[in-house]
C-alpha cells in the first residue's frame, strides 16, 4: 500500500479511486485505519472477512492447517481472530483496475513479496483512462 501512496494523486487525476480490500474484520480494519490516516493514507478500506469478494474475484485460497498454525504460533497472526471467521481463506495479493464496471487490468501474484511496481500500474491506468 505504501507504494500506491506515491502515485495516488496521479491515479486520482486520471479518474481512479484506490480501494483496499482486506480479509480482516471491520473492527480490525478500524484499528488499522486510524494509524493509516495518521500516516497519510487516504484509501477506502473495505472488509472481506467472509472471503466472498476474494472468491468472486477468483483469488481466494484456503490456508492449510499447518500454515495456519505457523502463522499463529510463529508470527502471532491468528487468521480466525483477525477475520472473525473459521474458514482460513486468504486472498492472493492482487491489483485490479476497473473502468465502467469492467476489469481492464489485473496483476495477481501468489508470492506476496513480489509487488506490482507503481510505474506499471500508473502506465496501465493512463492507457485505460482515455
Amino acid at each position: 500500500m505504501g507504494q500506491l501512496q506515491q502515485i495516488e494523486q496521479d491515479l486520482t487525476e486520471l479518474g481512479y479511486q484506490i480501494v483496499a480490500i482486506s480479509p480482516d474484520s471491520p473492527s480490525k480494519l478500524s484499528e488499522w485505519a486510524g494509524k493509516a490516516e495518521n500516516e497519510g493514507y487516504r484509501y477506502t478500506l473495505l472488509s472481506d472477512a467472509s472471503a466472498e469478494g476474494a472468491k468472486g474475484f477468483g483469488i481466494a485460497f484456503r490456508v492449510s492447517d499447518k500454515t495456519y498454525n505457523t502463522y499463529k504460533n510463529r508470527f502471532g497472526l491468528d487468521l480466525e481472530e483477525r477475520s472473525g471467521q473459521e474458514h482460513h481463506i486468504l486472498p492472493v495479493p492482487a491489483v485490479f483496475l476497473i473502468k465502467d464496471g469492467q476489469i481492464v487490468f489485473e496483476y495477481i501474484n501468489p508470492d506476496y513479496r513480489i509487488r506490482l511496481h507503481p510505474d506499471v500500474l500508473l502506465a496501465a491506468a493512463a492507457v485505460h483512462a482515455r
